[in-house]
Protein backbone atom coordinates (compact mmCIF):
# COMPACT_ATOMS: atom_id res chain seq x y z
CA UNK A 1 0.00 0.00 0.00
CA UNK A 2 2.81 2.11 -0.11
CA UNK A 3 2.07 3.58 -3.30
CA UNK A 4 -0.71 5.61 -1.64
CA UNK A 5 0.39 9.32 -0.66
CA UNK A 6 1.10 9.08 3.02
CA UNK A 7 -1.27 12.00 3.71
CA UNK A 8 -4.74 10.38 2.46
CA UNK A 9 -3.60 6.87 3.40
CA UNK A 10 -5.30 7.04 6.95
CA UNK A 11 -8.80 8.62 5.74
CA UNK A 12 -8.64 6.47 2.55
CA UNK A 13 -8.31 3.65 5.26
CA UNK A 14 -11.21 5.11 7.51
CA UNK A 15 -13.33 5.41 4.36
CA UNK A 16 -12.89 1.93 3.14
CA UNK A 17 -13.76 0.78 6.45
CA UNK A 18 -16.92 2.43 6.74
CA UNK A 19 -18.41 1.10 4.07
CA UNK A 20 -16.89 -2.26 4.51
CA UNK A 21 -19.12 -2.30 8.12
CA UNK A 22 -22.17 -0.86 6.64
CA UNK A 23 -22.06 -3.03 3.40
CA UNK A 24 -21.66 -5.57 6.27
CA UNK A 25 -24.25 -4.17 8.18
CA UNK A 26 -26.98 -4.19 5.58
CA UNK A 27 -26.70 -7.69 5.03
CA UNK A 28 -26.77 -8.56 8.07
CA UNK A 29 -30.01 -6.41 8.50
CA UNK A 30 -30.92 -8.48 5.50
CA UNK A 31 -30.84 -11.74 7.24
CA UNK A 32 -32.32 -10.76 10.80
CA UNK A 33 -35.87 -10.75 9.26
CA UNK A 34 -36.03 -14.23 10.58
CA UNK A 35 -33.48 -14.80 12.72
CA UNK A 36 -32.46 -13.89 15.94
CA UNK A 37 -30.03 -11.10 16.41
CA UNK A 38 -27.12 -12.72 18.10
CA UNK A 39 -27.33 -16.19 16.48
CA UNK A 40 -26.99 -13.78 13.05
CA UNK A 41 -23.75 -12.77 14.82
CA UNK A 42 -22.85 -16.36 15.29
CA UNK A 43 -23.10 -17.15 12.27
CA UNK A 44 -21.56 -13.90 10.52
CA UNK A 45 -18.58 -15.04 13.14
CA UNK A 46 -18.61 -18.54 11.76
CA UNK A 47 -18.56 -17.55 7.97
CA UNK A 48 -15.57 -14.81 9.06
CA UNK A 49 -13.39 -17.13 10.32
CA UNK A 50 -14.21 -19.53 7.26
CA UNK A 51 -12.85 -16.82 5.03
CA UNK A 52 -10.09 -15.46 7.51
CA UNK A 53 -8.18 -18.29 8.02
CA UNK A 54 -6.99 -19.32 4.50
CA UNK A 55 -6.62 -15.46 4.30
CA UNK A 56 -3.92 -15.62 6.79
CA UNK A 57 -2.46 -18.70 5.55
CA UNK A 58 -2.20 -16.72 1.80
CA UNK A 59 -0.67 -13.86 3.65
CA UNK A 60 2.15 -16.11 5.11
CA UNK A 61 0.92 -15.31 8.22
CA UNK A 62 1.05 -18.74 9.80
CA UNK A 63 4.02 -18.26 12.13
CA UNK A 64 1.86 -14.79 13.41
CA UNK A 65 -1.60 -16.93 14.65
CA UNK A 66 -0.54 -17.20 18.53
CA UNK A 67 -0.17 -13.11 18.07
CA UNK A 68 -4.54 -13.69 17.66
CA UNK A 69 -4.58 -14.10 21.04
CA UNK A 70 -1.72 -11.81 22.19
CA UNK A 71 -2.48 -9.61 25.32
CA UNK A 72 -2.72 -6.30 24.21
CA UNK A 73 -4.63 -7.88 20.97
CA UNK A 74 -7.33 -9.24 23.19
CA UNK A 75 -7.87 -6.44 24.86
CA UNK A 76 -8.30 -4.50 22.09
CA UNK A 77 -10.88 -7.05 20.80
CA UNK A 78 -13.04 -7.47 23.88
CA UNK A 79 -14.03 -3.82 24.38
CA UNK A 80 -14.96 -4.68 20.50
CA UNK A 81 -16.97 -7.57 21.72
CA UNK A 82 -19.30 -5.56 24.17
CA UNK A 83 -19.62 -2.71 21.43
CA UNK A 84 -20.95 -5.30 19.03
CA UNK A 85 -23.10 -6.61 21.94
CA UNK A 86 -24.84 -3.19 22.55
CA UNK A 87 -25.37 -1.92 19.76
CA UNK A 88 -27.01 -5.71 18.15
CA UNK A 89 -29.56 -4.70 20.92
CA UNK A 90 -30.48 -1.30 20.41
CA UNK A 91 -30.53 -1.97 16.79
CA UNK A 92 -33.32 -4.42 17.29
CA UNK A 93 -35.33 -1.87 19.13
CA UNK A 94 -34.90 1.32 18.23
CA UNK A 95 -35.21 3.66 14.63
CA UNK A 96 -31.80 2.77 13.13
CA UNK A 97 -31.51 6.77 12.66
CA UNK A 98 -31.53 7.15 16.34
CA UNK A 99 -28.94 4.49 16.94
CA UNK A 100 -26.48 5.89 14.20
CA UNK A 101 -26.66 9.09 15.64
CA UNK A 102 -25.61 8.01 19.21
CA UNK A 103 -23.08 6.24 17.35
CA UNK A 104 -21.42 9.58 15.83
CA UNK A 105 -20.36 10.45 19.55
CA UNK A 106 -17.20 7.45 18.99
CA UNK A 107 -14.68 10.03 17.10
CA UNK A 108 -15.35 12.81 19.80
CA UNK A 109 -14.12 9.68 22.45
CA UNK A 110 -11.19 9.06 20.56
CA UNK A 111 -10.36 12.37 19.89
CA UNK A 112 -10.03 13.59 23.60
CA UNK A 113 -8.75 10.12 24.81
CA UNK A 114 -5.87 10.30 22.43
CA UNK A 115 -5.17 14.00 23.65
CA UNK A 116 -4.85 12.84 27.48
CA UNK A 117 -3.69 9.67 26.97
CA UNK A 118 -1.20 9.98 24.06
CA UNK A 119 -0.76 13.97 24.34
CA UNK A 120 -2.19 14.25 20.68
CA UNK A 121 -2.33 17.75 19.58
CA UNK A 122 -5.59 18.85 18.14
CA UNK A 123 -6.04 22.60 17.90
CA UNK A 124 -9.24 24.82 17.49
CA UNK A 125 -9.24 24.81 14.01
CA UNK A 126 -9.73 20.65 13.67
CA UNK A 127 -12.13 20.63 16.47
CA UNK A 128 -14.20 22.55 14.84
CA UNK A 129 -14.05 21.15 11.37
CA UNK A 130 -14.55 17.95 13.41
CA UNK A 131 -17.47 19.30 15.24
CA UNK A 132 -18.69 19.93 11.87
CA UNK A 133 -18.83 16.62 10.41
CA UNK A 134 -20.72 15.59 13.49
CA UNK A 135 -23.24 17.92 12.96
CA UNK A 136 -23.39 16.92 9.24
CA UNK A 137 -23.63 13.45 10.35
CA UNK A 138 -27.13 14.40 12.61
CA UNK A 139 -28.09 15.71 9.64
CA UNK A 140 -27.82 12.72 7.54
CA UNK A 141 -28.94 10.41 10.39
CA UNK A 142 -31.85 12.51 11.76
CA UNK A 143 -32.28 10.96 15.09
CA UNK A 144 -36.16 11.26 16.27
CA UNK A 145 -35.16 10.70 20.01
CA UNK A 146 -38.24 9.80 21.25
CA UNK A 147 -37.57 9.23 24.79
CA UNK A 148 -34.47 8.16 26.70
CA UNK A 149 -34.46 4.83 27.04
CA UNK A 150 -32.45 1.46 28.06
CA UNK A 151 -31.85 1.38 24.41
CA UNK A 152 -30.25 4.97 24.32
CA UNK A 153 -27.72 4.04 26.62
CA UNK A 154 -26.75 1.03 24.90
CA UNK A 155 -26.39 2.83 21.95
CA UNK A 156 -24.36 5.12 23.65
CA UNK A 157 -22.37 2.23 25.19
CA UNK A 158 -21.45 0.84 22.23
CA UNK A 159 -20.07 4.12 21.00
CA UNK A 160 -18.12 4.24 24.21
CA UNK A 161 -17.24 0.98 23.56
CA UNK A 162 -15.85 1.49 19.95
CA UNK A 163 -14.06 4.74 20.97
CA UNK A 164 -11.89 2.52 24.28
CA UNK A 165 -11.47 -0.19 21.33
CA UNK A 166 -9.48 2.23 18.77
CA UNK A 167 -7.62 3.58 21.84
CA UNK A 168 -6.38 0.04 23.06
CA UNK A 169 -6.00 -0.71 19.29
CA UNK A 170 -3.22 2.37 19.54
CA UNK A 171 -1.37 0.35 22.40
CA UNK A 172 -0.99 -3.04 19.97
CA UNK A 173 3.01 -3.40 18.50
CA UNK A 174 3.54 -2.60 14.83
CA UNK A 175 4.82 -5.92 15.02
CA UNK A 176 1.36 -7.31 14.96
CA UNK A 177 0.15 -7.92 11.57
CA UNK A 178 -2.89 -5.68 10.88
CA UNK A 179 -5.18 -8.84 9.49
CA UNK A 180 -4.22 -10.52 12.67
CA UNK A 181 -5.92 -8.22 14.79
CA UNK A 182 -9.06 -8.36 12.39
CA UNK A 183 -9.10 -12.05 12.65
CA UNK A 184 -8.38 -11.87 16.56
CA UNK A 185 -11.20 -9.53 16.25
CA UNK A 186 -13.88 -12.18 14.53
CA UNK A 187 -12.95 -14.77 16.93
CA UNK A 188 -13.72 -13.33 20.23
CA UNK A 189 -16.94 -12.25 18.78
CA UNK A 190 -17.59 -15.15 17.48
CA UNK A 191 -17.26 -16.90 21.08
CA UNK A 192 -18.82 -14.00 22.79
CA UNK A 193 -21.97 -13.99 20.48
CA UNK A 194 -22.24 -17.96 20.99
CA UNK A 195 -22.49 -17.66 24.71
CA UNK A 196 -25.15 -14.92 24.36
CA UNK A 197 -27.12 -16.77 21.53
CA UNK A 198 -27.37 -20.19 24.17
CA UNK A 199 -27.89 -17.72 27.39
CA UNK A 200 -30.84 -15.58 25.37
CA UNK A 201 -31.94 -17.08 22.44
CA UNK A 202 -33.51 -20.51 20.81
CA UNK A 203 -31.95 -21.29 17.62
CA UNK A 204 -33.57 -20.74 14.12
CA UNK A 205 -32.84 -22.68 11.26
CA UNK A 206 -31.44 -20.60 9.06
CA UNK A 207 -32.86 -20.89 5.08
CA UNK A 208 -30.15 -19.88 2.03
CA UNK A 209 -30.86 -16.81 1.47
CA UNK A 210 -30.16 -16.26 4.87
CA UNK A 211 -26.40 -18.12 5.13
CA UNK A 212 -25.60 -16.26 1.27
CA UNK A 213 -26.05 -12.75 3.79
CA UNK A 214 -24.69 -13.88 6.25
CA UNK A 215 -21.06 -15.48 4.37
CA UNK A 216 -21.00 -12.09 2.34
CA UNK A 217 -21.22 -9.88 5.82
CA UNK A 218 -18.25 -12.18 6.92
CA UNK A 219 -16.20 -11.16 4.27
CA UNK A 220 -16.89 -7.48 4.39
CA UNK A 221 -16.61 -7.30 8.50
CA UNK A 222 -12.77 -7.94 8.10
CA UNK A 223 -12.04 -5.65 5.87
CA UNK A 224 -13.86 -3.54 8.23
CA UNK A 225 -12.14 -4.59 11.06
CA UNK A 226 -8.29 -4.81 8.93
CA UNK A 227 -8.98 -0.84 7.65
CA UNK A 228 -9.93 0.53 10.79
CA UNK A 229 -7.17 -0.55 12.55
CA UNK A 230 -5.12 0.24 9.74
CA UNK A 231 -6.67 3.47 9.91
CA UNK A 232 -5.42 4.20 13.15
CA UNK A 233 -1.75 2.63 13.13
CA UNK A 234 -0.80 4.94 10.06
CA UNK A 235 -2.50 8.15 10.47
CA UNK A 236 -2.91 10.45 13.70
CA UNK A 237 -6.26 10.49 15.15
CA UNK A 238 -7.12 14.01 14.50
CA UNK A 239 -7.20 13.28 11.01
CA UNK A 240 -8.72 9.86 10.94
CA UNK A 241 -11.70 10.10 13.16
CA UNK A 242 -13.49 13.23 11.14
CA UNK A 243 -13.89 10.23 8.00
CA UNK A 244 -15.56 8.25 10.58
CA UNK A 245 -18.58 10.36 9.73
CA UNK A 246 -18.33 8.76 6.34
CA UNK A 247 -20.23 5.79 7.51
CA UNK A 248 -23.32 8.20 8.06
CA UNK A 249 -22.67 8.54 4.04
CA UNK A 250 -22.68 4.99 3.04
CA UNK A 251 -25.85 4.71 4.99
CA UNK A 252 -27.79 6.88 2.72
CA UNK A 253 -26.13 5.20 -0.19
CA UNK A 254 -27.48 1.66 1.14
CA UNK A 255 -30.89 2.80 1.95
CA UNK A 256 -30.78 4.71 -1.45
CA UNK A 257 -29.65 1.43 -3.48
CA UNK A 258 -30.79 -1.08 -1.24
CA UNK A 259 -34.04 -0.26 0.35
CA UNK A 260 -35.55 2.85 -1.95
CA UNK A 261 -35.10 5.33 0.58
CA UNK A 262 -34.54 8.32 -1.16
CA UNK A 263 -32.32 11.02 0.94
CA UNK A 264 -33.97 14.29 1.46
CA UNK A 265 -32.62 17.92 1.19
CA UNK A 266 -31.16 18.16 4.95
CA UNK A 267 -29.73 14.77 4.58
CA UNK A 268 -27.66 16.13 1.26
CA UNK A 269 -26.50 18.71 3.25
CA UNK A 270 -25.25 16.55 5.80
CA UNK A 271 -23.33 14.85 3.64
CA UNK A 272 -21.65 17.58 1.70
CA UNK A 273 -21.12 18.68 5.07
CA UNK A 274 -19.56 15.31 6.69
CA UNK A 275 -17.47 15.57 2.48
CA UNK A 276 -16.69 18.86 3.32
CA UNK A 277 -15.05 18.94 7.15
CA UNK A 278 -12.49 15.85 5.66
CA UNK A 279 -11.68 17.37 2.60
CA UNK A 280 -10.53 20.30 4.36
CA UNK A 281 -8.76 17.92 7.04
CA UNK A 282 -7.01 16.58 4.34
CA UNK A 283 -5.58 19.35 2.72
CA UNK A 284 -4.55 20.69 6.08
CA UNK A 285 -2.48 18.03 6.28
CA UNK A 286 -0.81 18.36 3.04
CA UNK A 287 0.16 22.00 3.41
CA UNK A 288 1.29 21.64 6.75
CA UNK A 289 3.50 18.70 4.68
CA UNK A 290 4.93 20.80 2.66
CA UNK A 291 5.47 23.46 4.71
CA UNK A 292 7.52 21.26 6.70
CA UNK A 293 9.56 19.95 3.34
CA UNK A 294 10.24 23.63 2.75
CA UNK A 295 11.41 23.86 6.20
Amino acid sequence: MQFIPSNIRAPLFMIVSTGSYLINDTMMKLATAGLPPYEVLLLRGAAATLWGVPLLLMLGYARQIPLLFERKVLRRNLFELLAILCYVVALANMQIADSTALGQVTPLIVLVGSSMLFGERIGATRMALIGLGFVGALMVAQPTMQGISVYALLALGNAAFAAVRDLAGRKVGAEVPGMIVAISAVVVVLVGSGAAHLVSEQWVMPEGRHLLLIAGAGLFLIFGHFFIFMAYRVGPTSAVAPFYYCFTVWAVISGLLVFGQFPNALAVCGILLVMASGLTIVSLDERKRRLAMVA
